[in-house]
């Protein structure tokens, strides 16, 4: 039976952080991760509604494994905030951080073009929100095994689409700092990876774009559609279980071969 329950929850009784879990693909991290069996602090920074409906219908189907906690990623205060909740809610130490939360300026203004106030405002969600998660993560996930760091990234890293630079250079630094941490963790048995989806159908992905653009992003994936968040998810979690352990320091790129 250890061995089924194994198998089937290989994250039995874990517990997981995940930012930005109300939509979207952090929304769809949450579901995949409870269904291995994981506990799971759905954060969310405005929309109260949309996390207490997750929350419900994860709890709905099993004990209680989901609990909600409003938090700003850029706020230093509020990310303490965040894994003293995920603690205390679970009376565990968390064994996971994935850091979903993110913006993108659905202007897609040039470098010439875009605000500063934009830019900023990308830069302290993207960037200052993933390093301060995983500073807090770095300190306080549980070491000797089973401690995971997952940012989510973008494949317009390895793309460089004009019309992207905040965004794209707000990844690229979660980049860096992912496989900086991943050798400063050393000892501690934590790995830290980012995923990097293509072109998701997403509500942040259709914002501000035509039906041209979106059949364009269509065109230029091998296979002819655009991602869902169910292909991003099941990623993250072989990432955060036992099973991928080996995996360290790595940008895995999930967009169907439109960006290489």
């Amino acid at each position: 039976m250890a061995n089924s329950t194994a198998a089937t929850q290989p994250l039995k009784d874990r517990v997981a952080i995940v930012t930005g879990a109300s939509r979207g693909i952090g929304r769809a991290i949450a579901l995949h991760l409870t269904s291995l069996g994981a506990r799971v602090l759905i954060n969310y920074s405005s929309n109260s509604a949309l996390a207490d409906s997750l929350a419900a219908e994860i709890n709905s189907s099993s004990d209680v494994r989901a609990a909600t906690f409003q938090a700003d990623i850029s706020v230093p205060e509020q990310v303490k905030s965040l894994f003293d909740a995920a603690e205390s809610t679970f009376d565990s130490e968390i064994h996971i951080l994935v850091n979903s939360a993110g913006v993108l300026d659905p202007k897609y203004p040039s470098l010439a073009d875009t605000d500063v106030h934009d830019f900023d405002k990308t830069i302290a969600i993207n960037t200052r929100g993933a390093f301060l998660c995983c500073r807090e993560a770095a300190n306080r996930i549980k070491r000797g095994g089973g401690g995971r760091i997952i940012c989510l990234s973008t494949s317009v890293v390895a793309s460089l689409k004009p019309g992207y630079v905040a965004y794209t250079a707000s990844k690229a630094a979660v980049e860096a700092m992912v496989k900086i941490l991943a050798k400063e963790l050393k000892g501690t048995g934590i790995t830290a990876n980012a995923v990097a989806p293509g072109a998701v159908a997403t509500d942040m992905f259709f914002a501000g774009k035509s039906e041209e653009v979106i059949e364009k992003a269509v065109a230029e994936c091998p296979l002819g559609r655009l991602g869902e968040t169910d292909d991003v998810a099941p990623v993250v979690g072989f990432l955060a279980s036992d099973a991928g352990q080996w995996v360290n320091g790595q940008i895995i790129r999930v967009n169907g071969g439109s960006a290489i």
